[in-house]
């Protein structure tokens, strides 16, 4: 583990903890997070799979520990992160880390937040109920991932840390 890497990891979970008490959208028990979307999306493709995972596991625990976030904040941030990780990775290119966020958060992550909301939450509502808001909140926050990697990725800052 690099320093440089730690202190990044270190300021994109303190913007995604902050931002939590700012910017977020309810649809019923859960909390849509564009913000974390935007963070899975620049560590994945800066820091790599398993970085871009520590980030959505930590920011989703302090924002629950603070009361700024719910449960289905663990499946969603950390199977996009993930799927985006991986697939930047594999290909090396940004468009394949948008697809695996969007996928994984959207899609996978809104499945799996169903038997969060109702074992666990004790919530009732239908399999497929997460799916949308979740690809909102990601597509949306992929969208704003991407033009800040933009811009990171043409600073001579960047392109010495890669």
């Amino acid at each position: 583990m690099s320093t440089k890497k730690l202190t990044l990891c270190a300021f994109l979970i303190a913007i995604g903890t902050l931002t939590g008490h700012v910017f977020y959208i309810p649809i019923g028990v859960a909390k849509c997070f564009p913000i974390q979307h935007t963070i899975n999306i620049l560590s994945a493709v800066i820091l790599g799979p398993w970085y871009a995972v520590a980030n959505a596991f930590v920011t989703s625990l302090l924002r629950n520990i603070l009361g700024t976030g719910s449960l289905l904040a663990f499946p969603g941030s950390m199977i996009g992160a993930f799927l985006a990780g991986v697939l930047y990775k594999k290909t090396e290119k940004q468009i394949m880390a948008s697809l695996g966020e969007v996928l994984g958060t959207g899609l996978l992550g809104g499945l799996v937040a169903y038997p969060v909301a109702k074992l666990i939450m004790g919530k009732d509502v239908a399999v497929f109920f997460f799916v949308l808001p979740f690809m909102v909140s990601t597509i949306g926050g992929t969208i704003i991932g991407n033009g800040l990697l933009k811009v990171l990725l043409s600073s001579k800052l960047l392109k010495n840390n890669k």
